[in-house]
Parts: structure tokens; C-alpha cells; sequence
């Protein structure tokens, strides 16, 4: 199996991606169900991904 290996920020666990995961892609943890966002592919690096505010119309 081809693909690419990290871990979560969050609670540690193994995230695997395909080989075309490109930065800025948000991916979820398969353990813990948090966002993260791909800041870069190499190597590959996660970041929990920001939380969506509401848009007041400002």
C-alpha cells in the first residue's frame, strides 16, 4: 500500500493520506475525529485545522 504516514496532533493515532494530499487539504482522524489541516507534504505535517467562525455579514 502506497501512501503517506503521520500522526495526529490530537490523540497520536496514525493518519494515513494517498500520495496526492496537497497542503491546505483538510483531513479528519480516523480515532478522534478532529479536523486537520495538511500544512505541508515534505514531510508531511498536520495541524488542527481552525475552527469555521460564523460570518455576521461583516
Amino acid at each position: 500500500m502506497s501512501g503517506t504516514f503521520n500522526v495526529c496532533p490530537e490523540c497520536r493515532s496514525t493518519v494515513a493520506l494517498d500520495d496526492g494530499v496537497m497542503v491546505a487539504e483538510i483531513v479528519d482522524c480516523v480515532d478522534c475525529s478532529v479536523a486537520l489541516e495538511v500544512v505541508s507534504t515534505d514531510p508531511l505535517i498536520f495541524a488542527l485545522a481552525p475552527e469555521i467562525e460564523e460570518d455576521w455579514g461583516e
